[in-house]
């Protein structure tokens, strides 16, 4: 039986992805409700029409006397809460809510819930493959591939969540088995009033959550807890007591679990330290919700990575080619650089640059100087780049992706690597940032 009210009367307000999702779950529910957009063709007009065509729809400038016609709004992750019509809303009563907050009284199964600024796409995506591994029905989606509400079923015995920080806004009790923020830098610095709204937004994932996983070389990961709240951790370092890490034995580096290695670092398919946190952050989480270290095992043996994260395109010449465009802020740049660059002989060549939605480069000077031979740029805010990383290394500027990966080319060494991690969204110069690293890695392959 579904946990949701049918005499309310509901807008959905986005008629996106998570928006359609919430039309099919309400339409299947028979309850009432209308979908508003502030855009004036929305991605899934059409479909919404074709399916559901006795459902009011309003597209262009909210209007606020339709808004507080509901009891609740469902918002969808893309439009801020911030948004004069929806605080008008509020402000009279209306309840602001979505899709997670949702799901999460509707799901019978246990949930672990993974956010965090970099990096949770593949740890969601690792702790899924463990799960199977381990024999699992378990479902993986929400804010990587599948909508959070069209992956409810009573056959799920797990479900495997990524969350946005913009999703985690309208959601109010998760409830999640076990919860983890994976690591906090700046994003979306467009929408935020600063780092502190961000951290704030990120750490609703742990409200109502059973156990919790934090990074023990970020702060800001750390949750308050209350007494006797079971509570893992991971890092780079030498684990302790409820912790994984990595341990050191007869010059061979291993994943560890507390005092007992669990595997070799070299078995692992994926390269450089932040893919070796990631492994242990995906175990910490596995073991929290009870799936065997044999099956969590098999599955790091196997992960040969996400397209877009720090994904080997090619070899040329003795130069490495890496595609890291899913690297839309600065946080998720300085992993790549800093991992990457620790796992090469010789120095990167790296290209950043695009929409840098307001955020600081500063961070990226030093890792620049210590791990780049060269730092190619290109996008709108290159020159916002260029200005933070000063002289650290020489900087070349271009005008479009094909001219960047030539001179990547010329720049390069043998023992390089040439590495796509922009800082940056794509937006100014792509569709999104998929056809940008399709497009990069084309270019590396046409390469003679």
């Amino acid at each position: 039986m579904s946990l949701i009210a049918s005499d309310h009367f509901r807008i959905v307000v986005g008629l996106g992805k998570s928006g359609m999702s919430l039309v099919r779950f309400l339409a299947n529910r028979g309850v009432s409700f209308a979908v508003a957009d502030t855009r004036e063709n929305p991605p899934e007009l059409a479909t919404l029409r074709r399916d559901y065509p006795q459902v009011d729809v309003r597209c262009g400038e909210l209007d606020v006397e339709f808004l507080c016609r509901a009891d609740e709004l469902y918002v969808s992750p893309g439009l801020a809460l911030a948004t004069p019509a929806l605080q008008a809303a509020a402000a009279r009563g209306v309840k602001l809510s979505g899709d997670i907050e949702l799901f999460a009284r509707n799901a019978k199964a246990p949930i672990v819930a993974i956010s965090g600024s970099n990096a949770k796409s593949t740890v969601t995506t690792l702790v899924g493959e463990m799960a199977a591994a381990a024999g699992k029905r378990v479902a993986v989606g929400g804010n990587l591939g599948t909508p959070a509400l069209d992956l409810l079923s009573d056959e799920v015995e797990l479900y495997v969540m990524e969350l946005s920080s913009f999703q985690l806004e309208t959601t109010d009790h998760l409830g999640a088995e076990v919860a983890t923020v994976l690591n906090v830098s700046e994003d979306h610095m467009d929408r935020y009033s600063g780092l502190p709204a961000y951290h704030l937004a990120k750490h609703r994932i742990f409200r109502g959550a059973r156990q919790v996983v934090f990074n023990r070389q970020d702060a800001l990961t750390r949750p308050l807890l209350g007494e006797g709240m079971p509570c893992w951790s991971f890092g780079l370092g030498v684990p302790d007591f409820k912790g994984f890490g990595l341990r050191e034995e007869n010059g061979e580096k291993y994943l560890a679990f507390e005092f007992q290695n669990l595997m070799p670092v070299r078995e692992l398919k994926v390269r450089g330290a932040h893919n070796q946190a990631n492994a242990l952050a995906a175990l910490a989480l596995g073991h929290a919700v009870g799936l065997p270290f044999d099956a969590m095992l098999s599955a790091l043996r196997t992960f040969a990575g996400l397209e877009h994260r720090c994904q080997w395109v090619r070899d040329l010449d003795g130069v490495a080619w890496y595609n890291d465009s899913k690297a839309t802020n600065v946080g998720a740049a300085l992993a790549a650089i800093e991992g990457l660059g620790a796992d090469i002989e010789g120095k990167l060549v790296l290209i950043a640059g695009g929409d840098g939605k307001g955020a600081d480069f500063k961070d990226l000077r030093d890792p620049v100087a210590a791990n780049c031979r060269a730092v190619v740029l290109m996008g709108r805010d290159r020159e916002l780049i260029a200005q933070a990383l000063c002289d650290a290394v020489p900087l070349v500027r271009v005008g479009s992706l094909d001219e960047a990966v030539q001179q990547c080319r010329a720049l390069a060494q043998p023992g390089d690597a040439v590495l796509l991690s922009p800082a940056c969204a794509s937006f100014d110069m792509f569709k999104n940032y998929e056809e940008r690293g399709q497009l990069f890695a084309r270019a590396a392959e046409d390469l003679a």
